[in-house]
């Protein structure tokens, strides 16, 4: 197996991970798809939030209630340990986002940096 396919396994199981953790939230999920030092980025222009604890509690701040959401997506590119994941959500209150995800992942396949770039289908020209 090389290289960029070792990196795809293992962003397409960190996805797998990343989907269980949004739909349980449970503490435990999330701090299985980071690293201890980890570092998140809702947006990629805000501050981070950084290492698992901080993580899991701004996770539950802001968490989405499972049921409410569909994710459409996957790992559409990899270049050395990082992945890039482009998806849609659809919320049931009619919201649609498009996501592009930027993750590198660790030697034990959880994330060391998370970048979300969302942007909402409603404001489309």
């Amino acid at each position: 197996m090389t290289e960029r396919d070792q990196t795809l396994a293992a962003a397409r199981a960190w996805l797998d991970g990343y989907l269980r953790a949004w739909e349980s939230n449970d503490p435990d999920d999330i701090r299985a798809v980071f690293t201890p030092e980890a570092v998140y980025r809702y947006e990629p222009w805000t501050t981070a939030v950084t290492g698992q604890d901080a993580i899991v509690a701004s996770w539950l701040d802001r968490r989405d209630e499972p049921g409410t959401y569909r994710f459409e997506g996957d790992v559409t590119a990899v270049d050395g340990r990082r992945a890039i994941v482009e998806g849609v959500t659809r919320y049931d209150s009619g919201t649609v986002y498009s996501n592009l995800w930027v993750i590198d992942l660790a030697e034990d396949r959880r994330a060391e940096a998370f970048t979300e770039w969302w942007m909402d289908q409603a404001h489309k020209s």
